[in-house]
């Protein structure tokens, strides 16, 4: 297993020691994960914190008419799962799956606390990497109620530009809440402005 981007990933925060990366070693798994596989489906609890090392995922709900709701996707060199269910070990709502063939390194929750208490470290990085997120998640609620769809669309296309060949034009508009015949609409427009 080649334990190098998370190694790499975590050196951007903080130097770490050689005794930090052998217990890094010994607890993140390496999984293979085809396009379109799960790593997390509604009903499973979310035993496992994924590092992207190659690939893209998305994460969504399925409502009740099976309409797909997408909350994230996750690119090389960011994090996915259910926080919530994760934590609290209940059923996840949502469905985390491979948008392409993906490398992905996992870490279980008890692996994941005995990292933050041997290593106090790592406590101090989650908590950066904790606080951007929710820095990230209160933004775009934000925009979800104070903003036009095609402002919300002009966001993304620069916040994000490394998903544009990655995920379908379905999938963003899901992302933005729209359906995807308005995002075209939005597209049409911004064109020819």
């Amino acid at each position: 297993m080649n334990i190098e981007p998370i190694v790499h990933y975590f050196s951007k925060f903080l130097p770490l020691e050689e005794q930090e990366i052998a217990f890094l070693a010994s607890v993140f798994k390496e999984r293979k994960i085809r396009r379109r596989q799960f790593i997390l489906q509604e009903g499973d609890v979310c035993k496992y914190n994924s590092f992207v090392v190659e690939g893209c995922f998305r994460m969504y709900k399925l409502d009740e008419n099976g309409k797909e709701h997408n909350l994230q996707f996750a690119v090389e060199n960011w994090w996915i799962g259910d926080i919530g269910s994760f934590h609290s070990e209940l059923p996840s709502q949502l469905n985390i799956e491979a948008i392409e063939n993906s490398v992905i390194l996992q870490i279980k929750k008890e692996d994941q606390l005995r990292l933050f208490v041997d290593f106090p470290k790592f406590n101090r990085i989650f908590r950066v990497f904790t606080e951007n997120a929710l820095i990230s998640y209160q933004r775009r609620v934000l925009q979800n109620i104070s903003s036009t769809a095609e402002e919300r669309y002009l966001d993304f296309v620069e916040r994000y530009p490394y998903f544009f060949n990655r995920i379908s034009n379905v999938q963003i508009a899901s992302f933005l809440g729209v359906t995807p015949e308005f995002l075209s609409t939005i597209r049409k427009r911004l064109a020819k402005s």
